[in-house]
Protein backbone atom coordinates (compact mmCIF):
# COMPACT_ATOMS: atom_id res chain seq x y z
CA UNK A 1 0.00 0.00 0.00
CA UNK A 2 2.86 2.60 0.82
CA UNK A 3 4.59 1.71 -2.52
CA UNK A 4 1.25 2.60 -4.36
CA UNK A 5 0.69 6.22 -2.36
CA UNK A 6 4.61 6.43 -3.27
CA UNK A 7 4.09 6.34 -7.02
CA UNK A 8 1.02 8.40 -6.90
CA UNK A 9 2.69 10.98 -5.12
CA UNK A 10 5.75 10.97 -7.65
CA UNK A 11 2.91 10.58 -10.37
CA UNK A 12 2.02 14.15 -8.82
CA UNK A 13 4.95 15.66 -8.48
CA UNK A 14 6.02 15.05 -12.29
CA UNK A 15 2.54 15.46 -13.95
CA UNK A 16 1.74 18.85 -11.87
CA UNK A 17 3.71 21.88 -11.94
CA UNK A 18 3.34 25.01 -9.96
CA UNK A 19 2.29 27.09 -12.57
CA UNK A 20 -0.77 24.65 -13.84
CA UNK A 21 -2.36 26.27 -10.59
CA UNK A 22 -1.46 30.15 -10.97
CA UNK A 23 -3.99 32.18 -9.50
CA UNK A 24 -2.90 35.63 -10.76
CA UNK A 25 0.33 37.10 -11.67
CA UNK A 26 1.23 41.29 -11.70
CA UNK A 27 2.97 42.47 -14.45
CA UNK A 28 4.49 46.02 -14.49
CA UNK A 29 3.79 48.83 -17.34
CA UNK A 30 6.88 47.24 -19.54
CA UNK A 31 4.64 43.59 -19.54
CA UNK A 32 7.53 41.93 -17.32
CA UNK A 33 6.69 39.75 -14.14
CA UNK A 34 7.01 41.97 -10.91
CA UNK A 35 6.55 40.07 -7.32
CA UNK A 36 4.44 41.67 -5.23
CA UNK A 37 6.90 43.31 -2.54
CA UNK A 38 8.78 45.11 -5.38
CA UNK A 39 5.05 46.81 -6.41
CA UNK A 40 4.51 47.51 -3.09
CA UNK A 41 7.88 49.18 -2.61
CA UNK A 42 7.21 51.10 -6.29
CA UNK A 43 3.27 51.75 -4.99
CA UNK A 44 4.92 54.08 -1.72
CA UNK A 45 5.97 56.29 -3.91
CA UNK A 46 2.66 57.45 -5.14
CA UNK A 47 0.04 60.18 -3.89
CA UNK A 48 -3.09 58.06 -5.23
CA UNK A 49 -3.31 54.18 -6.44
CA UNK A 50 -6.71 53.04 -8.70
CA UNK A 51 -7.06 49.55 -7.61
CA UNK A 52 -9.71 48.45 -10.25
CA UNK A 53 -11.36 45.00 -9.88
CA UNK A 54 -13.92 42.56 -11.10
CA UNK A 55 -16.31 43.29 -9.12
CA UNK A 56 -17.66 38.84 -9.07
CA UNK A 57 -13.91 37.75 -8.73
CA UNK A 58 -12.75 36.25 -5.35
CA UNK A 59 -8.90 36.67 -5.71
CA UNK A 60 -9.11 40.41 -7.13
CA UNK A 61 -10.94 41.13 -3.63
CA UNK A 62 -8.20 38.59 -1.49
CA UNK A 63 -5.67 40.97 -3.42
CA UNK A 64 -7.06 44.26 -2.54
CA UNK A 65 -7.50 43.17 0.99
CA UNK A 66 -4.11 41.86 1.36
CA UNK A 67 -2.48 44.85 -0.46
CA UNK A 68 -3.89 46.84 1.71
CA UNK A 69 -2.56 45.73 4.67
CA UNK A 70 0.98 45.45 3.06
CA UNK A 71 0.63 49.75 2.60
CA UNK A 72 -0.50 49.82 6.02
CA UNK A 73 2.54 48.18 7.56
CA UNK A 74 4.98 50.58 4.96
CA UNK A 75 2.83 53.72 5.63
CA UNK A 76 0.30 54.45 8.26
CA UNK A 77 -0.53 57.74 6.57
CA UNK A 78 -3.19 55.31 4.43
CA UNK A 79 -6.56 56.75 3.53
CA UNK A 80 -9.03 54.36 2.00
CA UNK A 81 -11.82 54.84 -0.75
CA UNK A 82 -14.28 53.06 -2.77
CA UNK A 83 -17.12 53.45 -5.98
CA UNK A 84 -19.45 50.78 -3.61
CA UNK A 85 -20.13 53.68 -1.32
CA UNK A 86 -21.95 57.26 -2.32
CA UNK A 87 -21.29 60.08 -0.62
CA UNK A 88 -24.54 60.55 0.58
CA UNK A 89 -23.80 57.52 2.86
CA UNK A 90 -20.43 58.92 4.17
CA UNK A 91 -22.05 59.73 8.07
CA UNK A 92 -23.61 55.85 8.08
CA UNK A 93 -19.85 54.78 7.26
CA UNK A 94 -18.26 57.24 9.75
CA UNK A 95 -20.62 55.86 12.00
CA UNK A 96 -19.71 51.90 11.84
CA UNK A 97 -16.01 52.83 11.56
CA UNK A 98 -16.22 54.72 15.18
CA UNK A 99 -18.52 51.84 16.13
CA UNK A 100 -21.37 53.20 16.88
CA UNK A 101 -22.92 51.30 14.72
CA UNK A 102 -22.74 47.29 14.10
CA UNK A 103 -23.22 45.49 11.22
CA UNK A 104 -27.09 44.60 10.48
CA UNK A 105 -27.79 49.00 11.84
CA UNK A 106 -25.22 49.53 8.83
CA UNK A 107 -27.25 47.78 6.34
CA UNK A 108 -29.93 49.41 7.55
CA UNK A 109 -27.91 53.39 6.54
CA UNK A 110 -26.05 52.88 4.03
CA UNK A 111 -26.69 51.29 0.59
CA UNK A 112 -24.68 47.97 0.70
CA UNK A 113 -23.91 45.63 -2.81
CA UNK A 114 -24.79 42.65 -2.70
CA UNK A 115 -21.63 41.60 -2.09
CA UNK A 116 -20.97 43.61 0.29
CA UNK A 117 -20.19 41.21 3.45
CA UNK A 118 -18.09 39.24 1.26
CA UNK A 119 -16.04 41.60 -0.46
CA UNK A 120 -15.71 45.07 0.72
CA UNK A 121 -16.75 44.39 4.98
CA UNK A 122 -13.06 43.37 5.01
CA UNK A 123 -11.45 46.35 3.75
CA UNK A 124 -13.77 48.27 6.33
CA UNK A 125 -13.25 46.15 9.16
CA UNK A 126 -9.74 46.81 8.37
CA UNK A 127 -9.79 50.68 8.44
CA UNK A 128 -12.11 49.97 11.24
CA UNK A 129 -9.29 48.43 13.60
CA UNK A 130 -6.44 50.83 11.98
CA UNK A 131 -8.63 53.77 12.74
CA UNK A 132 -8.04 54.45 9.55
CA UNK A 133 -10.37 57.12 6.72
CA UNK A 134 -12.74 55.37 4.70
CA UNK A 135 -14.50 57.53 1.72
CA UNK A 136 -17.15 57.17 0.32
CA UNK A 137 -16.74 58.50 -3.13
CA UNK A 138 -19.64 57.77 -5.46
CA UNK A 139 -22.12 59.30 -6.85
CA UNK A 140 -25.71 58.40 -5.10
CA UNK A 141 -26.74 56.25 -8.11
CA UNK A 142 -30.20 57.71 -8.68
CA UNK A 143 -28.14 60.75 -9.52
CA UNK A 144 -26.27 58.56 -12.39
CA UNK A 145 -29.44 57.55 -13.10
CA UNK A 146 -31.04 60.27 -13.89
CA UNK A 147 -27.80 61.40 -16.32
CA UNK A 148 -28.50 58.68 -18.32
CA UNK A 149 -31.85 59.29 -18.75
CA UNK A 150 -32.29 62.95 -18.87
CA UNK A 151 -28.51 64.16 -19.16
CA UNK A 152 -26.29 66.19 -17.72
CA UNK A 153 -27.67 69.22 -18.09
CA UNK A 154 -30.79 68.61 -15.64
CA UNK A 155 -28.59 68.00 -12.91
CA UNK A 156 -28.54 71.73 -12.29
CA UNK A 157 -32.31 71.64 -11.22
CA UNK A 158 -30.74 69.65 -7.97
CA UNK A 159 -31.20 71.78 -4.43
CA UNK A 160 -27.57 72.29 -3.29
CA UNK A 161 -28.28 69.98 -0.98
CA UNK A 162 -28.22 67.09 -3.40
CA UNK A 163 -25.53 68.69 -5.44
CA UNK A 164 -23.10 68.34 -2.40
CA UNK A 165 -22.86 64.76 -3.36
CA UNK A 166 -22.22 65.85 -7.09
CA UNK A 167 -18.52 66.53 -8.39
CA UNK A 168 -19.26 70.82 -9.17
CA UNK A 169 -21.08 71.21 -11.96
CA UNK A 170 -20.68 71.69 -14.68
CA UNK A 171 -18.95 68.58 -15.60
CA UNK A 172 -16.39 68.37 -18.91
CA UNK A 173 -17.72 65.11 -20.95
CA UNK A 174 -15.20 64.58 -23.97
CA UNK A 175 -14.99 61.51 -25.94
CA UNK A 176 -11.05 62.20 -25.92
CA UNK A 177 -11.77 60.49 -22.35
CA UNK A 178 -9.89 56.77 -22.34
CA UNK A 179 -12.43 53.72 -22.49
CA UNK A 180 -15.48 56.79 -23.33
CA UNK A 181 -14.82 56.06 -27.49
CA UNK A 182 -15.52 52.29 -26.32
CA UNK A 183 -19.01 52.88 -24.43
CA UNK A 184 -19.77 54.92 -27.77
CA UNK A 185 -19.10 51.94 -30.00
CA UNK A 186 -20.86 49.34 -27.51
CA UNK A 187 -24.07 51.04 -28.32
CA UNK A 188 -23.86 50.99 -32.09
CA UNK A 189 -23.66 52.94 -35.32
CA UNK A 190 -27.49 53.58 -35.12
CA UNK A 191 -28.13 54.56 -31.58
CA UNK A 192 -29.79 58.02 -31.09
CA UNK A 193 -26.70 60.63 -30.63
CA UNK A 194 -28.31 62.15 -27.62
CA UNK A 195 -29.08 58.59 -25.97
CA UNK A 196 -25.13 57.65 -26.64
CA UNK A 197 -24.14 61.01 -25.14
CA UNK A 198 -25.84 60.48 -21.62
CA UNK A 199 -25.15 56.80 -21.62
CA UNK A 200 -21.43 58.14 -21.38
CA UNK A 201 -22.21 61.22 -18.97
CA UNK A 202 -23.72 58.92 -16.92
CA UNK A 203 -19.96 57.13 -16.32
CA UNK A 204 -18.19 60.52 -16.70
CA UNK A 205 -20.71 62.03 -13.58
CA UNK A 206 -19.31 59.10 -11.85
CA UNK A 207 -15.70 58.84 -12.42
CA UNK A 208 -15.76 62.77 -11.81
CA UNK A 209 -17.72 62.67 -8.15
CA UNK A 210 -14.91 59.65 -7.59
CA UNK A 211 -11.70 61.60 -8.28
CA UNK A 212 -13.17 64.44 -6.55
CA UNK A 213 -13.92 62.95 -3.69
CA UNK A 214 -10.61 61.69 -3.58
CA UNK A 215 -8.56 64.92 -4.01
CA UNK A 216 -11.03 66.54 -1.09
CA UNK A 217 -9.28 63.73 1.18
CA UNK A 218 -5.79 63.66 -0.13
CA UNK A 219 -3.48 66.05 1.35
CA UNK A 220 0.60 65.82 0.51
CA UNK A 221 2.29 63.27 2.35
CA UNK A 222 -0.78 60.72 2.73
CA UNK A 223 -1.34 57.81 0.10
CA UNK A 224 -4.94 57.45 -1.19
CA UNK A 225 -5.86 53.97 -2.10
CA UNK A 226 -9.22 53.56 -3.80
CA UNK A 227 -10.58 50.52 -5.04
CA UNK A 228 -13.44 50.25 -8.23
CA UNK A 229 -14.42 48.56 -11.24
CA UNK A 230 -11.85 48.15 -13.12
CA UNK A 231 -13.24 50.38 -16.34
CA UNK A 232 -13.11 53.22 -13.91
CA UNK A 233 -9.62 53.18 -14.96
CA UNK A 234 -7.86 51.42 -17.04
CA UNK A 235 -6.23 52.82 -20.19
CA UNK A 236 -5.59 55.86 -17.70
CA UNK A 237 -9.25 56.72 -18.19
CA UNK A 238 -12.09 57.65 -16.01
CA UNK A 239 -11.11 58.25 -12.45
CA UNK A 240 -7.71 59.09 -13.56
CA UNK A 241 -7.84 61.22 -16.52
CA UNK A 242 -10.43 63.69 -13.97
CA UNK A 243 -7.88 63.41 -11.11
CA UNK A 244 -4.84 64.44 -13.77
CA UNK A 245 -7.20 67.30 -15.32
CA UNK A 246 -7.37 68.54 -11.69
CA UNK A 247 -4.04 68.09 -10.54
CA UNK A 248 -1.39 67.43 -13.53
CA UNK A 249 1.23 66.82 -10.48
CA UNK A 250 -0.12 64.14 -8.80
CA UNK A 251 1.64 60.81 -8.87
CA UNK A 252 -1.19 58.32 -9.67
CA UNK A 253 -0.37 54.60 -10.14
CA UNK A 254 -2.91 52.24 -11.75
CA UNK A 255 -3.34 48.72 -11.04
CA UNK A 256 -5.29 47.64 -13.84
CA UNK A 257 -7.18 44.10 -14.01
CA UNK A 258 -7.46 41.52 -17.21
CA UNK A 259 -8.60 38.16 -17.40
CA UNK A 260 -5.98 35.30 -19.45
CA UNK A 261 -7.10 31.70 -20.91
CA UNK A 262 -3.67 31.42 -20.64
CA UNK A 263 -2.67 28.63 -18.21
CA UNK A 264 0.41 30.57 -17.17
CA UNK A 265 -0.91 33.37 -17.12
CA UNK A 266 1.30 35.37 -19.53
CA UNK A 267 0.73 39.22 -20.59
CA UNK A 268 -1.89 39.50 -23.34
CA UNK A 269 0.30 40.48 -26.24
CA UNK A 270 -2.87 42.51 -27.83
CA UNK A 271 -5.84 44.52 -26.82
CA UNK A 272 -4.07 45.79 -23.66
CA UNK A 273 -3.15 49.17 -22.57
CA UNK A 274 -0.90 48.50 -20.08
CA UNK A 275 -0.59 50.64 -16.50
CA UNK A 276 1.63 50.93 -14.01
CA UNK A 277 0.83 47.59 -12.73
CA UNK A 278 -1.16 45.04 -14.82
CA UNK A 279 -3.24 41.91 -12.98
CA UNK A 280 -3.72 38.94 -15.13
CA UNK A 281 -6.08 36.94 -13.45
CA UNK A 282 -7.77 33.30 -14.82
CA UNK A 283 -11.00 33.73 -17.16
CA UNK A 284 -12.30 30.11 -15.87
CA UNK A 285 -12.01 30.96 -12.09
CA UNK A 286 -15.30 30.52 -10.70
CA UNK A 287 -17.25 33.94 -10.69
CA UNK A 288 -19.20 34.58 -6.88
CA UNK A 289 -21.91 36.22 -8.70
Amino acid sequence: MRKIVLVFVTFLAIGFKAQDFKAFQFYDKSGKEIKTEKMIKSLLDYDIILFGEFHNNSINHWLQLRLTEALFEKNKNLILGAEMFERDNQSGLNQYLAGKLDSKKLKDSVRLWNNFTTDYQPLLDFAKSKKLEFIATNIPRKFASQVSKQGLESLNQLPDSDKINIAKLPINVTLDTPGYPEMKAMMGDHADEMKVMNFVAAQAVKDATMAESILKSWTSGKLFLHYNGNYHSKEYGGIFWYLKKANPSLKVAVISVVESESKDLSFPKKDVVPTEFNLILPSDMTKTY
